[in-house]
């Protein structure tokens, strides 16, 4: 039998929204956005028309207030991703929340405890876990194709488009800066593929061209519990440069090129002793795989692809980035408050 259509509200007109999860939500178990909340009115009016959305407001509270709504998607600037969430627990609503999940490890698990006291589900949309390429990935170690994992190297440096040059690169405290945007992927990627969580990190970071009070470039290391390393590359500044992964194994390497991305793109290449293997890939569309298993979850049939617990894991892994770069100490990263 099919799920009955999902009415969404959207707080934040986002090029995220516009650009991705409109049409995710539409193309996914007959879901429907009804409402738009933006704090300029104009935007929220403009945004509402051109994505033939029936209501617009300046107002949470207004959104909130429909008992039509079943679920939120938050794509606000991260310092309001707490308050909102917050809200939309309160209101009885299952929240889908852009990461980073919140600002602090505390504000997680405060989100992650009124989620569970309210009975809604709380997911954070680390997209690339339902990309084909991660997943393969994913399948590929498990498997054992590269034998015992030695290392992960995630390089995720890119040029930020135009268009998103605000406040990511002049506000730190709205979350401003390349970890909060991309060091929390690769957080999240680690520990997807390897199923295990750092437990130390070291790391440099700079402002080398676009940052404006906040770094635009970041490089860690962390070491996982069964003795992987992984190196990690975040950057805003480069415009020649291909994202990717590689795992090196006992008895392979997995070399993926392109595989950082919004769209269902890139390259997989499986090295050993046979040679070079292309390795195919479900090139389906990454939001709506988001969506079908948010939406199972928010049914009772298990659960997101990125928990509230999975986002929060992913923060403190950044937290511990930033402090390791400020200080040039080795930070050890404790879960507690968020297992």
């Amino acid at each position: 039998m099919e799920d009955a259509w999902v009415n969404w509200a959207l707080l934040g007109a986002s090029t995220i929204a516009s650009q991705y999860m409109i049409a995710a939500i539409r193309a996914a178990q007959q879901g429907t956005v009804g409402w738009v909340v933006s704090g300029n009115a104009d935007r929220a009016q403009e945004f509402a028309k051109t994505h033939e959305i029936s209501q617009w407001t300046t107002s949470i509270a207004d959104a909130l207030a429909d008992e039509a709504v079943q679920a939120v998607y938050i794509s606000s600037t991260n310092e309001k991703h707490f308050a909102q969430v917050m809200a939309a627990i309160a209101a009885g609503k299952h929240v889908l929340c852009e990461k980073p999940l919140a600002m602090t490890a505390a504000q997680s698990a405060e989100m992650i405890a009124a989620a569970k006291v309210a009975g809604v589900t709380l997911s954070v949309n680390h997209h690339l876990r339902c990309a084909g390429s991660h997943r393969k990935i994913r399948e590929l170690i498990a498997s054992g194709a590269v034998g015992r994992v030695l290392s992960l190297r995630l390089f995720h440096a890119v040029h930020l488009p135009e268009h998103l040059r605000d406040w990511r690169l002049n506000a730190p405290r709205a979350g401003g800066g390349a970890i909060a945007d991309l060091t929390v992927h690769n957080a999240d990627t680690a520990r997807f593929l390897l199923q295990e969580d750092p437990c130390t990190v070291v790391a440099e970071m700079s402002q080398s061209g676009m940052g404006n009070g906040v770094e635009d470039s970041v490089m860690s290391v962390w070491t996982m519990p069964s003795g992987v390393m992984v190196f990690s590359h975040e950057s805003f500044t480069h415009p020649f440069t291909e994202s990717g992964i590689e795992v090196h194994g006992t008895d392979g390497s997995i070399v993926a090129i392109g595989v950082f991305a919004q769209d269902p793109l890139g390259e997989i290449t499986l090295v050993n002793r046979t040679g070079r293997i292309e390795v195919l890939f479900d090139k389906t569309e990454i939001y709506e795989a988001v969506i079908r298993e948010f939406t199972a979850a928010t049914r009772g049939r298990g659960v997101p692809a990125a928990t509230g617990a999975d986002g929060a894991k992913a923060l403190l892994i950044a937290t511990a980035v930033r402090e390791a770069a400020l200080t040039g100490v080795c930070q050890t990263i404790s879960y507690g408050v968020v297992e």
